[in-house]
């Protein structure tokens, strides 16, 4: 976890994700989202209801699954703010490249765990981290707006805190079921 002296203002924030490239017709970009999307896809039938939390200005990964016939709506705090939709339930909720960047996960963890249904899963895509490597060089760090990192633990103590019955973890994908 960052220091919280470090964090950037929201103005700054806002201004580093206005540089990312996150193009809905990017096809390396919607390849890199793919393994996310494919999960969703395994998980849930067309017509499922979504929430792609955190957004951002090119929503790749709802885009794909709208694409195939699911239901997602978008709440970023910057570019897709209407808080109602924090106050609906969801089969499924994703967050690209988007649990690095919590400030406060306990909060953000409680508010999406009590978004989901009976039966709904929380999909994460996001580096993780674990003790055979060197944080030092790790690229990911890198970014100012990345204040949190996960290691298999913190995942674990996530799994049972908010009380989902399963966790998986393929790669950058992390999978928490209710």
């Amino acid at each position: 976890m960052m220091d919280p002296a470090v964090h950037l203002p929201p103005e700054a924030e806002k201004s580093r994700y206005d540089e990312h490239n996150n193009d809905v017709n990017d096809a390396g970009y919607r390849n890199f989202v793919k393994p996310l999307v494919d999960t969703v896809l395994s998980k849930f039938t067309p017509g499922a209801a979504g929430l792609d939390y955190g957004a951002g200005p090119g929503p790749v990964a709802a885009v794909m699954l709208k694409e195939k016939g699911y239901q997602v709506e978008l709440f970023d705090p910057y570019y897709w703010s209407d808080s109602r939709l924090l106050e609906k339930k969801y089969d499924f909720i994703i967050c690209c490249e988007v649990i690095e960047h919590f400030y406060w996960p306990a909060r953000e963890f409680h508010l999406l765990r009590s978004l989901l249904r009976p039966g709904g899963s929380l999909m994460c895509m996001t580096e993780t981290i674990d003790d055979t490597f060197d944080f030092g060089q790790w690229y990911y760090k890198n970014d100012p707006t990345h204040v949190f990192f996960y290691h298999p633990r913190a995942l674990r103590w996530i799994k049972e805190k908010y009380e989902f019955s399963i966790l998986t973890v393929r790669k950058r994908v992390i999978h928490l079921e209710v």
